[in-house]
């Protein structure tokens, strides 16, 4: 007792005191990064301007100790929070030797604080107001020489149109031009505010430049009065409004507003008052870097004008232009191709390639150059570069939080295209995110603070994928500035271990070498308080390559007690990658282990409490997770997909802030059954849950709670495939109501279906309720007999129907569920592709009796039906939207074909005999097989000429037919014709210009000679099994580049070859061939100029045959394209012999 008491005082005191200290809000707020003054830490060094390296390094000094503080905070809010024992005895343990280290690291900690803020007093440093401290000098109409530069035409062009524009009755138009700073929006309003025409359209008119982050309507309207009217003298709104009104009657006027910030809709619109009464015919521009500010501004008639970046050309004329000026003669050729390198660098924005090329302007000495493109535009004197104090405005007027974020990005490489969720997730683990005060998750707030950065042109769309987005190489350049010494990227690992020791954040990027990791250790051996240890993986897609298999050394995790994000995702071969000292990590909030061999986790993973995320993706050696998973109660996000494993841990349920779970293994026991998942109610995204057959009951099944998921998007439900064996014995009554059960709420996107085992779906599938719904996928419900009434769901655009065994039948019900044909709703509005693969036993498509107007799948585009062997009957008559149309492995179907009027692909393979009734004048790529449908094309042909067609493929056909008009249509680029020998291929009379590839095997056996005079845009000829060909004559084309024969026996030689001809391959073709493997002089001279020459023989072997040396010399194109094709030749074995001409 005497012991908790003296232990109770000693906590109480010590407790008081620390706080009492901390107290103060330069401290407290950097130590908590909330609320009050932020000015001290997040805008002494971003607003002051800060040259005194003192000061800098009084701020570094001040900075680090805030992390140090911070992780002893969390040291001791962990070990409070995870503390089991009674409160008496965590004051008894807290005067243990463990924990009175603790208590001197805490006294030492407020100590150093202390006696940083009595160096700010030494240093004279002092709060002053941040009004006025962007540093910007305001903007003024005035155009100069160098603001005039290319790129800008059309933008200018229409926005001088829109100005110019009456059409909407004098109505005030609002016209916003947005962009990244340094972009040109300043330059553009300028060009176009001194227009001809528009200074002949306005006689009254006013620049003027807003620059701040509030509007201040009072001080902006005044402005506007002072360069329109008469002085105005009040300082009462009204009176100004008032004044503002009268001098603008009647009178045509442009204002402009440069650099707007606000998006103050309330202050927006009662400063567009005075415009709006009484005035005709004006219009205002508006600059801004935010794209909330446009979308406020803009009026209804108008669209926001969102400046692109300069291509590279342009961007080289802005830069020539400041350097040596528009009529400078001398020759610069060796200065211009460093030039257009430094050109690169800029990106495509102006303001870089504009301050670059003045700072080069009459630097003749290429060393100058090189200087300036070796150096990072940040290393720049700001003496010489106005680029980051342009952009370091757009950071001024950022919000704390998102600084914070901003900054973070300088861990990524330039170009590094960056997902909005993972980076989220690396933002929530280092505490960036505030907590949020609403029913939000703090997932849903790092999304906020991602759009937000997106607004304000911090990030871009990315080209290459549609939810990617990428940072600009100066704005990355701005966050590597701002991050300073705490901030590391080490991406060629040649200075791992040159890092300052105040560096809490480092990345390195995954290298295929062994030393990579040695490398990172060297650096962590001096990084004892690093936060993030993250590895990037450089590379297109995921995944990782055979070679890039490293041992993680156990004790780099012993080393970094204080890491918050951890990522280890490539390949290792240890398979006990992670040592049991990972549950020392107790700031832990970030693991990602993906694509490792990892077999086993070990069990004192259980131990992280702060865990938030845990990445295991396509660890396809992982059977198990820790046992005691349940204790990690702080868990967001667990991505376990793609990895092997046999069974959940226990009490799944605990975890109940899970965010995203790749899936569920439904288990036999309560402990890790269904059950557990009713606890989870704030999953989102999409989610599986897997072994449906180890749900025993309806009851089990209902207390998952599905319906109460509302987060959800995408759900998946799979029974194990080998759990048919069992579904002889199984109820199917049972079956239907587990199903039933796990009816999803009524807002789910997508709803797949795997592997269910019972012979009816339970009514809810297919319910028009579920109004939101756009892909359904049923797959491998074998017992199952009828299929789901779908045709009312009304936002269904994804169809997919497979492996449904038993289904004879798709009628009535399909479409609705009363089976009637009585008007309620179109069935299948919204649908726009459905699939039927592998139906063994479907029979039949029963027709929907209706209207045309009324008729199914008004919106459908793509209808692919394949290897259903006993469909017969009628397909659906019309289709007005179709566009593709593929069948395949259906010999019984030979009905006609839906009439689809735009159609643009149609392939049919197998034995079916489908016909064609026409040939719409849409189609643009046609596949057939078979008798019945070639005859049919030839003679839809004779009565309808395809204009669309450009790819055409026939094959199997024995019919006598010819092309009608002995003409190829007059669109054709692509024919191919396969195994029909007695097609008349047409060679005379009419030139074929479009047709670039041609194919011919095992067909024409009236085909005797072949001229290309009819083909002069022919490329790519291939010729195979033509028995009767006796004479090619190629020399009039002057495009074909790759000519390839085989199995043409009676083919003695080719005759003067044309010049263009790049590729010529040969095979089985007697004399000719031989003639060429011998160089035969009455043969060789004629295809020697050719770059390369393949010749094949008949070769005993089994294999194909090609040495190294041969396969590094085939890298023209068009020979890829051939090995791409190789899967078409016939051919036991062959030998290859290159002949490399060039």
């Amino acid at each position: 007792m005497a012991a908790e008491l003296v232990g109770g005082a000693f906590l109480s005191s010590f407790l008081n005191v620390l706080f009492d200290r901390l107290s103060d809000p330069d401290f407290i707020n950097m130590m908590r990064g909330k609320k009050v003054d932020q000015k001290l830490l997040q805008r002494l060094k971003t607003i002051l301007n800060i040259t005194d390296p003192a000061v800098k390094r009084w701020l570094e000094d001040l900075q680090d100790a805030v992390y140090e503080a911070d992780d002893l905070l969390d040291e001791v809010a962990t070990k409070a929070a995870t503390q089991k024992d009674p409160p008496g005895n965590f004051l008894s343990h807290f005067l243990n030797s463990q924990d009175r280290e603790m208590v001197t690291r805490i006294e030492d900690i407020i100590a150093r604080l202390e006696d940083i803020a009595k160096h700010k007093d030494i240093l004279r440093l002092e709060k002053i107001a941040a009004k006025n401290m962007s540093g910007r000098i305001p903007s003024t109409s005035l155009v100069k020489k160098s603001d005039i530069f290319v790129g800008r035409d059309k933008e200018r062009d229409a926005i001088v149109n829109l100005l110019l524009d009456d059409a909407y009755n004098g109505e005030l138009s609002v016209i916003p031009i947005m962009g990244m700073g340094g972009i040109g929006k300043t330059t553009l309003a300028k060009l176009v505010y001194n227009d001809d025409k528009v200074q002949q359209k306005f006689n009254v008119k006013a620049w003027v430049c807003v620059g701040e982050e509030e509007f201040d309507v009072l001080k902006v309207t005044k402005a506007v009065i002072e360069k329109t009217c008469s002085p105005c003298y009040s300082n009462d709104l009204d009176s100004a409004q008032n004044h503002l009104k009268n001098g603008l009657a009647g009178k045509n006027f442009l204002v402009v507003l440069d650099d707007v910030w606000s998006s103050n809709r309330e202050l927006w619109e009662s400063f567009l008052t005075p415009f709006e009464c009484g005035s005709e015919g004006g219009k205002i521009l508006v600059t801004t870097r935010l794209d909330t500010v446009a979308s406020v501004v803009k009026t209804k008639h108008n669209e926001a004008h969102n400046l692109s970046l300069l291509d590279e050309e342009q961007c080289w004329s802005v830069f020539a232009n400041r350097a040596w000026g528009p009529t400078e003669s001398r020759d610069h050729s060796a200065l211009e191709e460093i030039g257009r390198i430094i050109v690169i660098k800029c990106k495509g924005l102006p303001l870089a390639a504009q301050t670059v090329g003045g700072l080069l302007r009459g630097k003749d000495n290429e060393k100058d150059w090189n200087d300036v493109l070796n150096s990072e535009f940040w290393e720049l004197s700001e003496e010489d570069s106005g680029i980051l104090p342009a952009l370091r405005i757009s950071y001024y007027h950022l919000p704390s939080y998102l600084k914070r974020c901003f900054v973070y990005c300088s861990l990524f490489p330039k170009d590094f295209e960056f997902d909005r969720d993972e980076l989220t997730l690396l933002w929530m683990a280092e505490g960036l995110l505030l907590q949020p005060k609403s029913g939000n998750n703090l997932e849903e707030i790092g999304y906020e603070y991602f759009d937000d950065l997106v607004s304000r042109s911090f990030f871009q769309h990315s080209n290459s994928a549609k939810n990617s987005f990428v940072m600009h190489d100066l704005m990355h350049d701005l966050a590597k500035f701002y991050g300073g010494k705490f901030f590391s990227s080490i991406l060629d690992l040649k200075n791992a271990a040159k890092h300052d020791t105040k560096t809490r954040h480092l990345s390195w990027a995954r290298k295929n070498d062994d030393d990579s990791l040695m490398k990172i250790m060297e650096a962590c051996n001096r990084l004892k308080h690093v936060r993030t240890l993250l590895q990037l993986n450089l590379h297109k897609g995921h995944g990782t390559r055979e070679g890039d298999r490293v041992a993680v050394p156990c004790d780099l995790l012993e080393q970094l007690k204080c890491l918050r994000v951890l990522s280890f995702n490539f390949f290792s071969d240890d398979e006990n990658l992670l040592h049991r000292s990972i549950g020392e990590l107790i700031h832990l909030r970030y693991l990602d282990l993906s694509y490792t061999s990892i077999v086993t986790l070990p069990e004192s993973l259980s131990l992280l409490y702060n865990l938030q995320t845990l990445k295991l993706k396509l660890c396809r050696n992982l059977k198990k997770l820790p046992r005691n998973m349940q204790n990690l109660v702080k868990l967001h996000h667990l991505d376990i997909g793609g990895t092997d494993l046999e069974e959940m841990p226990k009490k799944m349920s605990k975890l109940k802030d899970l965010q995203f779970l790749s899936f569920y293994i439904a288990g036999k026991h309560e402990e890790n059954g269904i059950g557990e998942l009713g606890e989870l109610a704030h999953l989102h995204g999409s989610f599986c849950i897997e072994k449906l057959e180890n749900v025993k009951n309806s009851g089990e099944a209902w207390n998952a709670r599905m319906d109460e998921k509302i987060h959800l998007n995408a759900l998946y439900l799979r029974w194990s495939c080998s759990s048919f064996e069992e579904s002889e014995v199984c109820d199917s009554q049972s079956e239907k109501d587990v199903l039933d059960k796990l009816r999803p709420h009524k807002d789910l996107k997508e709803l797949f279906i795997w592997d269910y085992r019972g012979t009816m779906f339970p009514d809810w599938i297919g319910q028009s309720w579920y109004h939101k719904m756009t892909e359904l996928e049923l797959s491998g419900c074998r017992n199952c007999w009828v299929l789901p009434s779908l045709g009312q769901l009304p936002s269904l655009m994804t169809l997919k129907i497979s492996d449904c065994d038993m289904v004879k039948m798709i009628g009535g019900t399909f479409y609705k569920g009363d089976g009637t044909h009585h008007h309620q709703q179109t069935p299948f509005p919204s649908l726009k592709y459905l699939s039927f693969y592998y139906m063994s036993c479907w029979e039949e498509w029963e027709s929907y009796e209706c209207d045309e107007d009324d008729a199914p799948f008004p919106q459908l585009e793509h209808l692919l039906i394949a290897n259903c062997p006993k469909l017969r009957g009628v397909l659906p008559s019309f289709l007005p939207a179709l566009k593709e149309l593929v069948i395949s492995g259906c010999e019984e179907l030979g009905c006609d074909l839906p009439r689809a009027p735009i159609i643009r692909q149609l392939e049919i393979y197998g034995k079916q005999e489908a016909r064609m009734r026409d040939l719409p004048l849409s189609l643009q790529n046609l596949r057939i097989e078979g008798n019945q449908l070639v005859d049919s094309l030839f003679e839809a042909m004779t009565h309808t000429q395809p204009t669309s067609l450009s790819y055409l493929r026939i094959s199997n056909c024995s019919s006598v037919v010819s092309f009608p008009g002995d003409a190829l249509p007059p669109s054709l680029e692509d024919l191919r014709i396969y195994d029909c020998k007695n097609v008349e291929f047409p060679m005379q009379h009419q030139q074929h210009e479009s047709l670039t590839y041609l194919t011919i095997k095992n067909s024409c056996d009236s085909l005797t000679s072949f001229a290309l005079s009819a083909f002069s845009n022919l490329y790519y000829l291939r010729i195979q099994e033509l028995e009767n060909l006796t004479s090619l004559e190629v020399s009039q084309s002057q495009s074909l580049q790759d000519l390839s024969i085989s199995g043409c026996p009676k083919l003695e030689n080719i005759i003067r070859l044309p010049a263009c001809l790049r590729v010529l391959r040969i095979r089985e073709c007697g004399l000719l061939g031989e003639g060429i493997e011998k160089k035969d002089p009455h043969i060789w001279p004629s295809i020697s100029h050719i770059s390369y020459i393949y010749e094949w023989i008949k070769y005993k072997g089994k294999k194909w045959v090609l040495n190294d040396a041969e396969r590094k010399q085939i890298t023209d194109l068009a020979v890829k394209r051939w090995l791409e094709d190789l899967q078409d030749a016939v051919c036991d074995s062959v030998k290859i012999t290159i002949h490399d001409n060039s």
